[in-house]
């Protein structure tokens, strides 16, 4: 396979990062595109940095904004949810952002049928449509492989956005974590608008007792497949950017965090038979 791999890092990467010193790390690793997040406690959003300011750092810097990340739970649609979509959009739309990304309900409490979950995640979708539209950003819909997870397969995101005719708007999220845990085998590339990057390398747990606090950077004993997903990712005719989000506490404690995502990614690089994309 000769076409380069195209990373890029999710704030997660380095959440306690002030955002110059995290776009410093993104051109360091040759990346000319990052995600940033509206649920880290003393960093943008949650600071109060103007969506301008944070335009003319990464335009200073050369980078691209792929989404915010998240609008949670997005498929729960009431009045509170719409405030935070428009108020979500608007950020995206002055700072630069392609997407914003939507994460459904993630609840052991969650007491909805299967109706009524396929019910209300086409009413958000149908609702959220013309937010996206008017302020020009896409909606990137991840499905959480989790067991309590009111949507787990892109199969039925996908049916969703077709019925509601959303499919100039909407794309697919897939997550490497998620789509193991699901246990999901179509993967919708043509769909697929952003694909999250991360490892687990514990192999004493079984996958349904799998966590976010797991999710490692890819390595040897990565137990996900990621190299597997990509390739076929790249097969079907994803062209998109591979973007790094591990949750662990190991991962955010790193005083060497960009060697360790730099070896991450000449692996990723060497089982794919790729090479990495600079800026």
């Amino acid at each position: 396979m000769s076409r380069p791999l195209r990373f890029a890092l999710n704030r997660m990467v380095a959440p306690s990062l002030a955002l110059p010193a995290f776009l410093q790390l993104t051109q360091q690793l040759g990346c000319d595109a990052l995600e940033i997040r509206n649920d880290l406690p003393g960093v943008e959003l949650e600071d109060g940095a103007p969506a301008t300011e944070v335009r003319a750092l990464c335009q200073a810097a050369g980078l691209r904004i792929l989404s915010i990340n998240a609008l949670y739970p997005f498929d729960v649609w009431n009045d509170e949810r719409r405030a935070q979509a428009l108020r979500l959009a608007a950020y995206a739309r002055d700072c630069g952002a392609e997407g914003l990304v939507l994460c459904p309900l993630n609840d052991r409490g969650d007491t909805r049928d299967a109706a009524q979950r396929a019910r209300d995640l086409r009413t958000a979708l149908s609702e959220l449509a013309p937010i996206l539209r008017d302020h020009k950003v896409l909606g990137f819909v991840e499905p959480l492989g989790f067991p309590e997870s009111a949507l787990r397969l892109k199969r039925q995101a996908v049916d969703a956005i077709r019925a509601i005719g959303g499919l100039d708007v909407f794309r697919l999220v897939h997550d490497t974590f998620h789509h193991h845990l699901a246990g999901e085998t179509e993967c919708f590339a043509e769909l697929t608008g952003l694909v999250h990057v991360s490892g687990v390398d514990d192999a004493g747990l079984p996958v349904e007792q799998l966590r976010d606090a797991h999710r490692v950077l890819v390595g040897e004993a990565d137990r996900l497949g990621n190299a597997a997903q990509i390739e076929r990712l790249l097969a079907e005719g994803y062209r998109g950017v591979l973007s790094f989000e591990p949750f662990a506490a190991s991962v955010h404690e790193r005083p060497d965090i960009a060697p360790a995502l730099a070896q991450s990614m000449r692996l990723l690089q060497e089982r794919l038979g790729c090479a990495v994309a600079t800026a």
